[in-house]
């Protein structure tokens, strides 16, 4: 078992191993819903129950399930069967309470199912072999980095309306480019903290 601390597993996740902007995992709901700062928030939150709902989740059937009766090749479908039924649950919350936000995310709510950042964590605390706490404090972790990377690069992509950019650099380019920036600027935050 890795014996690194569930906390710094939970601070490393978001800023220095952030799924998106170190492993580049989750891109494309995160260049499509980055144009606007309430449907960033929105997917955000979304994508941060998600992941902690299903990393402990898998992790608890993984290894008291799968291990126990040495059936792990079927880890992959239980995983995306865990993480569908859990998108599901959150789709319909959002639909119930939040109309307008279940419309302005449009097909990239339930697009999460297929969001590889949310199998990548749960691949990710089988292959670092997390203990329970670890798995949860991952799971909060790498939902929060996501987040906080797309509520970032809304945020950016919001003051660019009002810049003045090149033509050839309009659109996904200049949003790839501030986003390798993103990427470097947290990986500065390696010495602080960083896990395997």
């Amino acid at each position: 078992m890795n014996p690194t601390p569930a906390l710094i597993i939970m601070v490393a996740a978001v800023f220095t191993n952030n799924i998106l902007l170190a492993n580049f995992l989750g891109m494309c709901s995160f260049l499509a819903c980055s144009r606007q700062i309430d449907t960033a928030v929105g997917l955000g939150a979304a994508v941060v129950f998600v992941s902690t709902a299903t990393v402990v989740l898998n992790h608890v059937i993984y290894y008291q399930v799968l291990v126990r009766w040495d059936i792990e090749y079927l880890q992959y479908i239980v995983f995306i069967a865990v993480i569908a039924a859990f998108v599901q649950l959150v789709e319909m919350f959002i639909e119930r309470f939040s109309p307008v936000l279940y419309f302005s995310l449009g097909i990239f709510l339930p697009l999460i199912t297929v969001n590889c950042a949310i199998l990548g964590s749960s691949l990710f605390m089988v292959i670092r072999e997390y203990s329970f706490a670890q798995a949860a404090g991952f799971g909060v972790g790498a939902g929060l980095g996501w987040a906080l990377a797309i509520i970032l690069m809304a945020g950016l992509r919001k003051k660019m309306l009002y810049s003045n950019v090149p033509r050839p650099f309009q659109g996904v380019p200049l949003v790839m480019i501030i986003t390798g920036v993103m990427a470097m600027a947290f990986m500065g935050f390696t010495g602080m903290v960083s896990i395997q």
